[in-house]
């Protein structure tokens, strides 16, 4: 049996790949610096550490899962919070290898966290970004970029390394559940001029894809977690009324969305590339849930 160490384990995507790996029967070790509140989330059968050197007490680690790192979008971007978010992500991948360099087996999977931001943002371009397309410098540009580049040092133990670049994803965590209470009170509407691109992606196909990237020998590099359609801000809001059966509105002009959210919501929210799973695509993997309207619908009815 695989043993495999989880990074950010406790977090939305963490604690759904958590229970499918559970269920299948896996050995799951999860790092995470608060072991009381991840026995909270997590099954009771996975190994809970707040140290790397306790993993010196069980089997070599065989597959490493790093997700951890702060959220982006939990308030503006001043520098201590820039600082806490690269910290969050390259400290935590630096210590990783750090750690794994020293060791006598080093994993021969990683599947390290990314996001589309590595693209960069844009408005309103309809180009289709795949994963060896050019990018677009910003914070969360370089954010990605540098987190990426951390990770790769795992090569040089000679694992095979995937950075997964994840969309907006779509469960009962994350941007989806900010968004549930003023449009199911009828005050939702499109952000800025609606037009910036949405790539999402519904919680059980990023589990599956990391399942996939594990499976797959031949798979590594960028791969972008995204479904095959986005949509823009305008069509994601509108459909998310008509599930929820609520209209959907009342605009928030772009100077609110940077006077309330600075560079965090200038990038975030105002600014979006249309993302499409293209390497995916080309192998032909299966995704469970394709237009955003099924993807919806799953989730909140």
């Amino acid at each position: 049996m695989k043993t495999v160490l989880i990074s950010g384990g406790s977090g939305f995507i963490g604690s759904h790949l958590c229970r499918t790996l559970s269920d299948l029967g896996w050995h799951l070790l999860v790092l995470t610096r608060n072991r009381h509140q991840a026995a909270q989330k997590l099954p009771s059968d996975i190994t809970l550490i707040d140290n790397l050197k306790q993993l010196d007490t069980y089997s070599p680690v065989d597959i490493l899962i790093n997700l951890a790192g702060q959220s982006l979008a939990d308030g503006r971007w001043s520098k201590s919070r820039k600082e806490q978010i690269i910290n969050s992500r390259i400290g935590t991948t630096d210590a990783l290898y750090n750690f794994f360099k020293l060791q006598t087996k080093p994993p021969e999977i990683v599947i390290s966290g990314s996001a589309i931001g590595y693209y960069g943002a844009d408005t309103g371009n309809d180009k289709a970004i795949a994963e060896d397309s050019p990018v677009l410098a910003n914070f969360s540009q370089q954010l990605c970029a540098d987190w990426e580049q951390s990770a790769r040092q795992f090569e040089h133990l000679g694992s095979r390394v995937c950075y997964l670049r994840t969309g907006i994803v779509l469960g009962e965590q994350g941007a989806l559940a900010k968004m549930l209470t003023p449009f199911k009170l009828g005050l939702g509407g499109p952000i800025g001029n609606g037009r910036q691109w949405m790539p999402w992606i519904h919680i059980e196909d990023i589990v599956t894809i990391i399942l996939y990237c594990i499976q797959q020998d031949d798979l590594k590099g960028p791969v972008n977690g995204t479904a095959p359609e986005p949509v823009r801000n305008r069509d994601f809001v509108r459909i998310l009324g008509a599930v929820l059966k609520r209209p959907a509105l009342l605009p928030m002009p772009a100077p609110i969305v940077r006077l309330l959210f600075g560079q965090m919501g200038h990038e975030l929210l105002l600014q979006g590339q249309r993302v499409i799973p293209k390497k995916l695509e080309d192998r032909g993997f299966q995704f469970k849930y394709t237009d955003l309207h099924s993807a919806l619908n799953d989730l909140l009815t």
